[in-house]
């Protein structure tokens, strides 16, 4: 083992995910219950709240994903990107695999499964737009989830502050071009202007005011105290918004779901198979160039995450809340945490094999 890793390890040693995270998924299939439910007793409600739109953007929604996103973005310190060239390696496998493997491999995947294999047992009229729910998913890295995921694998924090901030960098020039061409190349019409409008509002606007909110939390010397303060405090705001924006998607799409109850568990193949491929590629390739485990691990497990928040919001934005596009990328929130956690046992368990090819290699 590295000595950075060594130290990794030790601040990592006895890390566990919060509550509220370990249990998402059992979070998220109670909000299908919830919100299918509501949406069948109090239907007019539900078309009030579809009707606030100013330029296709729902307003309740746009609301809520601004409060989810921003704490996460809070915790990004773009100082830390002068960290990667200490990790040059790790961060070129996991800007290849996030950019250059991970959406296109889903495009392929959604076009296999959702427009070949599965069509007969989904909505025809749907299939469009779940291909570009699923396409959407996956072009955004995840954010926030990942430093969970990195804790439990024992992830180099510096690493992964870097590799997320360097992501999110990137993901404000890059994740239109990407959407919009593989929605052409899969035939589908984009709204460029829509597209446009989702990637200033749910992208470019909150990393620069939760960059502001951060530099003034951060100007004096207790800086840091001040900062996990209100992390604290938006925390539970951030989790209330995601509950109750799945509520309001599963309320939109309640009759969908009762009349094809087995689109989720179609949907759900595409993505599991995309999040075992990319972490195992990254994986794979970080032993080949010789990365330390500390680092590869985390790096595996950013190539293969999304951020389903954003995925949301660009999906609601582009083909409405009752859209396929929509339930695509919910579907993603609800095996999230069971496939990242099976990654993440995975790496952990491999750990042995994985630092036999390093020390060859030093040797």
């Amino acid at each position: 083992m590295s000595a950075q890793c060594e130290t990794t390890a030790r601040r990592a040693a006895g890390a566990e995910m919060p509550f509220f995270e370990k249990y998402l998924t059992v979070w998220v299939a109670l909000c299908i219950v919830v919100g299918i439910a509501l949406g069948r007793l109090f239907p007019p409600v539900f078309d009030v709240l579809g009707a606030m739109e100013v330029a296709r953007v729902n307003l309740p929604v746009a609301v809520l994903i601004w409060l989810m996103i921003l704490p996460m973005l809070l915790k990004i310190d773009f100082h830390s990107l002068v960290e990667v060239k200490d990790h040059w390696r790790g961060v070129g496998v996991t800007l290849f695999i996030n950019w250059g493997v991970k959406p296109f491999s889903m495009a392929l995947l959604a076009w296999i499964f959702i427009r070949n294999f599965f069509a007969d047992w989904l909505p025809m009229d749907q299939l469009d737009s779940y291909i570009a729910g699923l396409i959407i998913l996956a072009a955004a890295p995840c954010t926030a989830m990942v430093f969970v995921w990195s804790n439990l694998s024992d992830g180099h924090p510096g690493f992964t502050l870097s590799q997320v901030a360097l992501n999110d960098l990137i993901m404000v020039f890059a994740f239109a071009p990407i959407v919009a061409l593989l929605l052409g190349i899969s035939s589908i019409h984009v709204p460029w202007e829509t597209l446009f409008l989702s990637v200033v509002l749910y992208i470019v606007l909150p990393v620069i005011a939760a960059s502001l909110w951060r530099r003034y939390l951060m100007r004096s010397a207790d800086g840091e105290a001040r900062l996990k303060r209100v992390l604290d405090r938006m925390h539970p705001v951030s989790l209330s918004a995601l509950l109750i924006t799945l509520v309001l998607l599963f309320g939109f799409q309640g009759n969908q779901i009762i009349e094809q109850p087995v689109i989720i568990f179609l949907l759900a193949i595409p993505i599991l198979i995309q999040v075992y491929f990319n972490s195992g590629l990254a994986y794979w390739l970080n032993r080949t160039f010789g990365v330390a485990h500390c680092v590869a691990a985390p790096s595996a497990l950013i190539g293969a995450s999304n951020f389903f928040e954003l995925a949301v919001a660009a999906a609601i934005s582009l083909f409405g809340l009752q859209s396929g596009a929509a339930l695509a990328t919910v579907v993603g929130v609800l095996v999230e945490v069971p496939v990242m956690l099976s990654v993440v046992w995975i790496v952990n368990r491999t750990k042995p094999w994985y630092e036999a090819r390093i020390t060859e290699d030093v040797q």
